[in-house]
C-alpha cells in the first residue's frame, strides 16, 4: 500500500518540549512544597494527556494520595496555556523533511493529547499556518489516544483509506493508536523513549532521523511488526 497521509504526534516527534513541560510542571510544585523534578523525568510523565502529566508528576514528587491533584492541573493548565512554546524546539532536520513530504503530495496531519489549543498554537509558531493540513489535539467529544478515535476521524477528513495512513510517533501510546486504527506506525528514535518500547509496541517500522520517513512514504509498506 503507497502511502498518501502522515499523521504525527507531537511531543518528542516533532518538538522537543521536554523542558517545556518539566519548567511548568515544577512551577506549580513549588508553591506545594515539592520538587524540582528532574528534566529528564518529563520522557516518562509524557504522553498520556497534560492531567495524566500532572497527575504522574506529583505521585513521583510525594503526593501519593494525589491530594493537591485538581488544583496542580488547574495551575498547570493556566501557567501553560499563557507559554506553551516555551523552551519547544523543533528537531533537527524535521521542518525539511516536513516540507519535502508535503511537496510529495502528502496528507500532513498533527494528532497529540495535548489539549487542543495548545497544540494549534504550538504549530502554528513552529510551522506556520501552511504545512499541515490538519492539527487536532485533545479535545471534547474525542477520546484521546490510545484510542484511534482522532487518526480514523483524520483519515475520513482527509479522504484516506486508513492503510494509507503513516502514523508517526514516539511512545507505546502512539504506537498503539496507529496500530488500532490500522495505519503503519513508524516509532522515531529521537523522542522521549527507548528502541524497546517501541518494538514492543509493534512498531511496523522505525526512523533514526527524520530524514527517514521520506524514505518510508516513498515505498510500498508492509505491517510486518519489527522483530
Amino acid at each position: 500500500m503507497m502511502i498518501k497521509a502522515c499523521i504525527f504526534d507531537l511531543d518528542g516527534t516533532l518538538a522537543d518540549t521536554l523542558e517545556s513541560m518539566a519548567v511548568s510542571t515544577n512551577k506549580v510544585l513549588k508553591p506545594l512544597g515539592y520538587g524540582p523534578l528532574p528534566t529528564e523525568n518529563f520522557r516518562y510523565y509524557a504522553g498520556d494527556g497534560a492531567r495524566m502529566l500532572v497527575q504522574r508528576a506529583l505521585t513521583d514528587a510525594g503526593d501519593r494520595k494525589l491530594v493537591h491533584l485538581d488544583s496542580a492541573y488547574a495551575a498547570y493548565s493556566e501557567i501553560f496555556s499563557k507559554d506553551c512554546t516555551y523552551k519547544v524546539t523543533v528537531f533537527d532536520g524535521m521542518r525539511q523533511t516536513l516540507e519535502t513530504l508535503k511537496a510529495m503530495g502528502m496528507k500532513l496531519a498533527v494528532l497529540s493529547n495535548k489539549p487542543h489549543a495548545q497544540t494549534k498554537e504550538v504549530i502554528r509558531t513552529l510551522f506556520g499556518d501552511g504545512l499541515f493540513d490538519w492539527v487536532q489535539g485533545q479535545q471534547e467529544g474525542i477520546e484521546k489516544k490510545p484510542d484511534p478515535s482522532g487518526a480514523l476521524a483524520i483519515a475520513k477528513v482527509f479522504g484516506v483509506n486508513t492503510e494509507a495512513c503513516m502514523y508517526i510517533g514516539d511512545t507505546n501510546v502512539d504506537m498503539q493508536t496507529g496500530n488500532r486504527a490500522g495505519m503503519f506506525t513508524v516509532g522515531v528514535l529521537w523522542g522521549f523513549r527507548t528502541r524497546q518500547e517501541l518494538m514492543e509496541n509493534h512498531a511496523h517500522a522505525l526512523a533514526e532521523k527524520p530524514e527517514d520517513l521520506i524514505r518510508l512514504c516513498g515505498c510500498k509498506t508492509e505491517k510486518k511488526d519489527l522483530k
